[in-house]
């Protein structure tokens, strides 16, 4: 809904001001009004590379670093580089420019945020395949949203001013249909609000900030058949509580790396791998007792609130005792206890 040109208006603004600015990367998409607002301000020449015999343009990642600017532009953050370039993604590219001096404008759109991806997939029908990891985003400065009624974002689609004329039809069948918009605006406006917490948060003072309990705590098994779900979920969490998180697996003698099953701990690196991109601080524990390492940990690192996938086991071990989650909302008193669902699988006739 105009983030490009808000962006460019940002930068023309800068300009003004005396700001040394380039654009790194901006996208038109073809629109006219956005492209005129290109002109007058000083690009990087887009990097071209060959993939599969055709030339793709990327940013140029080693001229933005090389011109140094005060500020770079930077669009479609959530965008993945094709093979060849030093980044998989473009917000790795911002991060080097980040740790270079560099200060970044950049966009994206919220149903891009990771831990709302399966979340925004199952509304819109429509799968999400371009993400960026909420700890991106937490480490902003600032956080502007561009929110506009659902009305008036149709009639912009219908008009040409997002795609073109031949695809305004295609988009309204499928994911510019108003339940999808108004969703996706309620979530950005959820995520704005979690943004300024996080602000107001960080600058509280230190001894204010070390009072603070009711930290999140996800249970992590070797092999959960809903992993990310989960993790979105504590993300989410976290986020609206303004609070660190952390994802604790409990290693059991049955577990060790020498006896785990391969494509186990196959997994298990990748949920690890995901939970620390969405701003985790993972943590391996040992012990017989799963349900006594979680506690222990739970109440030596002022966690408030224990996350957990709902039990796939047999319903006569659940009610046996033997069951973690059960387990959990007996013994752990004093902490906020959440069995987390997940989408049934359809159930046999």
């Amino acid at each position: 809904m105009g983030k490009t040109y808000r962006m460019l208006e940002e930068a023309h603004a800068l300009k003004t001001g005396g700001m040394d600015v380039v654009l790194g990367f901006i996208e038109t998409h073809g629109r006219a009004d956005t492209a005129a607002l290109v002109r007058d301000l000083e690009q990087i020449p887009r990097r071209r590379v060959e993939y599969r015999s055709v030339f793709i343009e990327e940013m140029d990642l080693d001229a933005v670093l090389a011109r140094k600017p005060k500020v770079a532009f930077v669009d479609e953050l959530a965008h993945t580089n094709i093979p060849g370039c030093r980044n998989r993604k473009r917000y790795q590219d911002v991060l080097e420019l980040l740790d270079a001096g560099i200060n970044v404008i950049g966009a994206f759109n919220i149903q891009h945020l990771e831990s709302l991806n399966d979340f925004v997939s199952k509304a819109a029908g429509t799968p999400v395949r371009e993400t960026i990891p909420d700890s991106f985003l937490k480490q902003a400065d600032q956080v502007v949203n561009l929110d506009l009624a659902v009305e008036d974002l149709l009639e912009r689609l219908k008009t040409g001013k997002i795609y073109p004329a031949e695809k305004v039809a295609w988009a309204l069948e499928h994911f510019f249909q108003g339940s999808n918009l108004s969703t996706l605006r309620e979530l950005s406006l959820r995520e704005v609000a979690e943004s300024l917490e996080r602000s107001a948060a960080r600058q509280a003072p230190a001894a204010q900030r070390s009072a603070v309990t009711g930290r999140v705590m996800v249970c992590l098994s070797s092999h959960p058949p809903h992993a990310a779900t989960l993790l979105h979920r504590g993300s989410r969490m976290a986020g609206r509580l303004s609070s660190d998180w952390f994802v604790v697996y409990v290693e059991t003698p049955d577990e060790a790396p020498n006896r785990i099953d391969a494509e186990v701990q196959r997994h298990l690196h990748a949920n690890i791998e995901a939970a620390r991109e969405l701003g985790a601080e993972v943590v391996r524990v040992t012990g017989r007792d799963p349900v006594q390492a979680l506690l222990d940990f739970a109440r030596s690192h002022g966690v408030g609130h224990i996350l957990i996938g709902r039990s796939h086991q047999p319903w006569w071990r659940q009610v046996f005792g033997r069951s973690v989650p059960l387990r959990l909302v007996r013994e752990a008193a004093g902490f906020d206890v959440h069995i987390v669902s997940f989408p049934e699988e359809e159930a046999p006739a």
